[in-house]
């Protein structure tokens, strides 16, 4: 867990709970990283969000807004995908808006997902999306990468065939997970 993870847990309200650990790592990576647009979230989200685990903790620069990108579409309905199977919305909804969103905008960056979303490894996206989507894991069979498993899923859900995430191309695992489109 990176410095900045470490000092939102400091004023959080719940330290030991999962999704304040979860969403301070989340959080933390991209405050290291010195660019808090990527996590998908605008500034008044993020706030919320902050204000709901992390009690009086500051963030410098928020984001403003979240720029165009014509990949809004997979990102929209990547996020109602897991919106859709998300077993904790009905009691936390806002921090499954954010989970899904952040899960969203990672999905465009060119790495697995990961090191998208600053975490340790893929374990720790089995864990969260274990978490929160169940169902979604359960049909993992083929045990596929992350991203490229939530990408099928939105190109079923969407009646098309399979493709890969947006960002998939750019990744250095794209002739592995992708043999055919080399």
């Amino acid at each position: 867990m990176n410095e900045s993870a470490r000092a939102l847990l400091v004023h959080a309200a719940h330290p030991d709970a999962p999704d304040s650990v979860l969403f301070a790592r989340l959080i933390g990576a991209r405050v290291e990283s010195g660019d808090l647009l990527l996590l998908g979230l605008d500034a008044a989200a993020l706030s919320r969000l902050i204000g709901r685990h992390f009690p009086g903790a500051k963030i410098d620069r928020p984001p403003v807004a979240m720029l165009w990108s014509a990949q809004w579409p997979f990102v929209r309905d990547l996020r109602g995908l897991l919106m859709w199977h998300d077993r904790t919305a009905t009691r936390h909804r806002q921090d499954a808006l954010c989970l899904a969103a952040i899960i969203s905008a990672a999905s465009l960056r060119p790495d697995h997902l990961w090191r998208d979303l600053g975490l340790a490894g893929r374990d720790d996206v089995t864990d969260m999306l274990g978490r929160h989507y169940p169902d979604l894991v359960a049909r993992n069979v083929a045990n596929l990468r992350w991203k490229k498993f939530l990408a099928q899923e939105v190109a079923h859900a969407r009646g098309e065939a399979p493709t890969c995430a947006p960002g998939c191309p750019g990744c250095e695992d794209y002739a592995f997970c992708y043999p055919d489109n080399r």
